[in-house]
This record gives structure tokens, sequence and C-alpha cells, in this order.
């Protein structure tokens, strides 16, 4: 019987460092980590890369996944591990660091993590495979569509619609009621006064098309 508290992580960066400290708050027994094959034997802040993604059937009976793979310019990778692991028989995890701040009326797909002092509020509705990092607020009625990156500080204010596979750098802004279409970067520090339609790049105050994408 599958110990739901036993994870695997699936990538073993940078990303994976902050997942690790995120997991051990929650309560999860982290068993190991998948990497490439140069890495496997080497260790994450103690913990040891046990083998590659075509290991996942070996753990899909112990334990759950968690996808440790950071995502910046698009959530392409992200999104083959996720399915690899399904493919696999494998089920994903949905951690929620303990100083995290989560209304009880939020939900949360399979796969996302939300770490450490992010708010989620009232009624927001948060997909599959997301990262939701450090500080990152997302208020009331605002949705977060499957493979987003929220990232460090990012202030998502309410009734925004953030489409699938996008990044939002560290400390930008939407307004309320902001839509984004799917697959954009909003560079960091940016402030997105209105709605996004095309798939780009974007930045500044206010945020303008700076690239096609």
């Amino acid at each position: 019987m599958m110990q739901t508290m036993n994870l695997i992580l699936v990538g073993g960066g940078g990303h994976c460092k902050s997942v690790i400290d995120v997991a051990e708050s929650a309560g999860y027994k982290i068993l190991g980590i998948l990497d490439i094959p140069e890495n496997v034997g080497k260790k994450v802040l103690g913990y040891s890369i046990i083998g590659t993604d075509d290991n996942l059937s070996d753990y899909k009976d112990s334990a759950l996944f968690i996808v440790t793979v950071g995502q910046i310019s698009n959530a392409s990778h992200r999104i083959k591990i996720h399915d690899k692991i399904i493919m696999a028989g494998g089920k994903l995890a949905t951690i929620v660091a303990s100083s995290a701040q989560v209304s009880k009326y939020c939900t949360i797909g399979s796969g996302t993590v939300i770490m450490h002092q992010a708010v989620l509020n009232a009624d927001a509705k948060i997909g599959e495979g997301c990262i939701i990092n450090t500080f990152a607020n997302i208020e009331h009625d605002t949705i977060v569509e499957d493979f987003c990156h929220i990232s460090t500080g990012a202030m998502i204010n309410g009734n925004c619609i953030i489409g699938k596979g996008t990044f939002v750098g560290s400390q930008a802004v939407l307004a309320n009621g902001v839509s984004i279409s799917n697959g954009c970067i909003i560079s960091a520090g940016s402030f997105v006064r209105k709605n996004i339609l095309n798939k780009g790049i974007y930045s500044g105050n206010p945020a303008l098309l700076k690239k096609k994408l």
C-alpha cells in the first residue's frame, strides 16, 4: 500500500533544493531524487539521486511524485515530466509549505507546490503542476491555469485569469481583473494593467509586448 507522505522528486537542480525545504516543512518523507544519468549517486541537500525518470514505475506504489525542474522560458519540460509520471502510473503530490497561508476556500491541483510565505486567498483556483513561489500573493477569485510559475513576491490581484504555462516574474503586479494568454512571460517588476491576448514576452509599467513567442 502506498505511503502517501513518501515522496520522490524528479529533477535535481536549484529548484529541487527549494522544494526539499518546502516538502520537509509539510511533513513529507523524501525517498530520493530522479535526475539525468550522469548525476546518479550524487546528493542534493543530503538526499541521494537514486535513478532517472526511466525508473518512475519502480516507485509508483511506494511514493508520490513532484516535478522539481524549474520554469522560466517555458513550461514544456515540466509538462513532459508530469505526463511521463502519469503514464508510468504515478500520482502527483500537492505540496503546501507550512508557512504558506492558504484559504480553506482555495483549490489547488495535483503536482503544484506552494512555497514559503505565499498567500492564496478565498476562491483562488490553482491548476496542476504550478509553482507558486516564495511570498507570491494570489488574491480572491483568481484562476491560475496549469503549469504556471508565479515567481517570488509577485502580486496577482483579484479576479485575474493566468493562462496555461505562463511565467510571472518576481515582484510583477497584475491589476484586478486582468487576463493573460497562455504561454506568456511577464518580466520581473512589470505592471500588467490590461488584458494580454497574444503570446509573448511583456515587460515594463505598463507591461508592453517586447517579443512575440
